[in-house]
C-alpha cells in the first residue's frame, strides 16, 4: 500500500471538522490532508519556560518562516533541526520541537516547502506531492538547512552541537543533510525513504550518499512500511557498510509490526511503544556524539 492509499483509509475515532484544525501560521493546526486528526493520542507539550513560535530566517534575499523552540534566556544551546513530513510544518512538528526544546534544545524546524506552495492547504495527498513537494530541489533544501545553523549560531545556539532529524519526507533529508553539512555531529532518519531514481532536482537518495556521510544517521524503521520495503533498508545497510567512517558508524533500528508514521501521534498509525522508544533512542544517539 502506498502512503496516499494509506492516509485515505485512515478512519479517525473523532471527527474533527477542517475548520476546527486548519493551520493559521508556523506550527498551528493540521494539514487539511490528514484531517480529521486522533484527538485523543494527540501529544501536547506545554510551553511554559521555553521561548517558541515563528521566526523568519534570511536565505539571500528570500524569508524563511520557521517554527523555533528554546529553554528561556539560554544560550550555547545544542542545536537540533526538526524535518518536516510532506505536510510542513504543522502542529504535532512544532510540539516534536517543543519535546526537544525540555530537553535542552534549540530546535528549529523551517517551512521547507513555502517557495513550491503551501502544504498545508493541499486536501489531496497526490496533488501535495505533484505540485509541492516533488518540486523542492535537494539543493534547496539544503541551503535553507545551512541557513538554519547560521541563525541558530546567531541566537542562542552552540553550531559546534549540530543534530538534524526528520520524518518521512524529512527522514530521507537528514541522511542527505548528514552528507552535505561536516559541521552536523549525528543524524536520526525516522522512515525516510532510501532509494529511488534520480532527477534534475533529486539528484540523489540515501543509499547514494552512504559514501559521503559527515557524521552517523540512525534510521528507525517499521516492519510493516508499505512504502519502504525491508529489502530496501537492506540495500541501504550495505551502502553504509561500504561508506565513510561515519556511515560505518551508522545503526537502523525496525520495529516489529510498526506501519510507516508510527510516531505520529495524531493518526492511526501512531504506534506508542515504537514512537516512545524511538524517541528515547533519538535522545540517547545525540548524547552519545556529544551533542547534549
Amino acid at each position: 500500500m502506498t502512503i496516499e492509499a494509506e492516509l485515505d483509509s485512515l478512519a479517525p475515532s473523532r471527527d474533527f471538522s477542517r475548520r476546527d484544525f486548519a493551520r493559521t501560521s508556523v506550527g498551528a493546526g493540521f494539514a487539511a490532508a490528514v484531517l480529521p486528526v486522533q484527538a485523543q493520542t494527540q501529544i501536547r507539550t506545554a510551553s511554559d519556560g521555553l521561548t517558541v513560535g515563528e521566526v523568519t530566517i534570511a536565505v539571500g534575499d528570500f524569508k524563511l518562516p520557521a517554527y523555533r523552540a528554546m529553554p528561556a534566556g539560554k544560550s550555547g544551546l545544542p542545536v537540533v533541526l526538526v524535518v518536516s513530513e510532506i505536510f510542513g510544518v504543522h502542529e504535532h512538528i512544532a510540539d516534536v520541537a517543543r519535546r526537544f526544546a525540555r530537553q535542552g534544545y534549540l530546535a528549529i524546524a523551517p517551512e521547507l516547502f513555502v517557495r513550491q506552495g503551501d502544504a498545508g492547504s493541499y486536501g489531496e495527498i497526490a496533488k501535495l506531492m505533484s505540485e509541492v513537494v516533488s518540486k523542492v530541489p535537494d539543493a534547496q533544501a539544503m541551503a535553507d538547512l545551512d541557513a538554519c545553523v547560521a541563525w541558530a549560531k546567531a541566537n542562542g545556539g552552540d553550531a559546534n552541537k549540530l543534530a538534524v532529524t526528520g520524518f518521512c519526507w524529512g527522514g530521507r533529508i537528514t541522511w542527505l543533510y548528514s552528507a552535505h553539512n561536516p559541521g552536523v555531529k549525528a543524524g536520526v532518519a525516522w522512515y525516510g525513504r532510501l532509494v529511488g531514481e534520480t532527477n534534475p532536482l533529486q539528484t540523489s537518495h540515501p543509499v547514494n550518499a552512504a559514501a559521503d556521510l559527515k557524521a552517523p544517521v540512525l534510521g528507525l524503521y517499521g516492519e510493516k512500511d508499505s512504502g519502504i520495503p525491508l529489502d530496501t533498508v537492506e540495500k541501504m545497510k550495505a551502502a553504509l557498510a561500504a561508506g565513510s567512517a561515519a556511515a560505518k558508524r551508522s545503526e537502523f533500528v525496525i520495529y516489529p509490526d510498526a506501519p510507516h508514521a508510527f510516531h505520529a501521534d495524531y493518526r492511526p498509525s501512531y504506534r506508542k511503544a515504537a514512537a516512545d522508544d524511538g524517541w528515547r533512542r533519538c535522545l540517547a544517539w545525540f548524547k552519545t556524539h556529544g551533542i547534549a
